[in-house]
């Protein structure tokens, strides 16, 4: 896609999206371009000044906080409910699936867990009633 701002012939300026320059041209010789303003069949591209981004750090775009620091709101919440969870939950790792049944079962004691399991396990635990949920963010070691 790219954009043009165009002019007719009454000197009315407007910009317009096209799907490449060759369908702009194509577009233009069949003369199925018309003022946005005027409905003038004159129209062509007008001077356009580039559109450049000035070199900015992370650190600017997202204020002067450290790049560990959530830059939003929502990252905020979330890094709340995640310090939430981790803080109220036994951390089982790669044993969740076998933990999380044994819990269900009850042969283990009931408490809140949280660690990692193959898409497999994790699809077997549902299908068995198991109550288990994904959380939106991945393994403590690699984030």
């Amino acid at each position: 896609m790219i954009k043009y701002t165009l002019k007719c012939e009454k000197d009315h300026t407007f910009d317009s999206w096209f799907q490449s320059a060759e369908a702009f041209d194509k577009l233009l010789s069949a003369r199925m371009i018309t003022c946005a303003v005027c409905g003038a069949l004159g129209v062509e591209k007008a001077i356009m000044a580039p559109r450049v981004k000035p070199a900015r750090s992370r650190a600017q775009e997202q204020g002067d906080g450290p790049l560990s620091a959530p830059a939003s709101p929502a990252e905020q919440a979330m890094a709340e409910i995640r310090r939430q969870i981790e803080a109220s939950s036994e951390d089982v790792g790669d044993n969740f699936a076998a933990e999380a049944r044994a819990i269900h079962d009850g042969t283990k004691p009931e408490r809140s867990i949280i660690g990692r399991a193959k898409p497999e396990e994790a699809t077997s635990l549902i299908e068995d009633g198991v109550p288990v949920v994904p959380l939106p963010w991945g393994n403590k070691r690699t984030n």
